[in-house]
């Protein structure tokens, strides 16, 4: 017996027992899904998945978010660090670092001569440990090459905009916005398998999550 002849006896044995005039429009499937695969502490989950990527990830309260920032800029040793429009002025943290602005628009070389840059994000996944622009307001404005050629990326995320899973997430994503879903640094591997970092995107990644209600 061939293999063809093999499957289709196994699926006459399967169906032997369904009525000739029944359709697959006939018969419910189930849809249903578990609504939350990620457990109680989404927080403390999103932060370990997003470490084992090799992020940073620290929590602080609301109080101690530029702080936070401004230890991830120092710690990397960050001397020029790019603002995107709209990043809320409280989460810049005065330091050591000559920082410029994206109006007018830089160009890909300024970006890439710069150290770090800082946007806040659109929502985050717990259970993937990733983080997803939407390139608004502090994002870069539609802008993807203001996360992608500087080499750290420093990452402010709100607790409440940690979506427990991905079709949660999704649920709070407008798909017609320019998505950027990160999930560690850049990071690629050869044909031999040693990582290389750096190659498609931040080399650094540090993402502070705020403790809010």
């Amino acid at each position: 017996m061939s293999g063809r002849e093999t499957v289709l006896s196994a699926l006459r044995t399967v169906l032997g027992d369904v009525p000739g005039s029944e359709s697959p429009d006939d018969v419910p499937v189930p849809r249903g899904r578990r609504a939350d695969h990620a457990g109680p502490d989404v927080v403390g989950l999103f932060a370990e998945r997003a470490a084992e990527y090799r992020a940073t990830v620290v929590r602080v309260p609301k109080a101690g978010a530029a702080a936070a920032v401004g230890r991830a800029l120092a710690r990397t040793g960050a001397r020029s660090v790019v603002l995107p429009p709209g990043l809320p002025e409280d989460l810049v943290f005065q330091g050591p670092w000559s920082r410029r602005k994206d109006v007018p628009p830089l160009t890909a070389n300024q970006l890439d001569a710069a150290d770090a840059v800082i946007t806040t994000i659109a929502t985050a996944i717990a259970l993937t440990g990733t983080v997803t622009l939407d390139h608004g307001p502090g994002q870069g404005q539609g802008r993807r090459a203001l996360t992608l050629l500087p080499d750290q990326h420093v990452c402010v995320v709100r607790a409440s905009q940690i979506a427990p899973d991905v079709p949660e997430a999704l649920k709070r994503l407008d798909p017609y916005r320019p998505l950027t879903l990160v999930s560690g640094p850049s990071a690629t591997s050869d044909i031999e398998l040693d990582r290389v970092e750096g190659v498609h995107g931040p080399r650094v990644l540090d993402i502070v999550v705020i403790q809010d209600a």
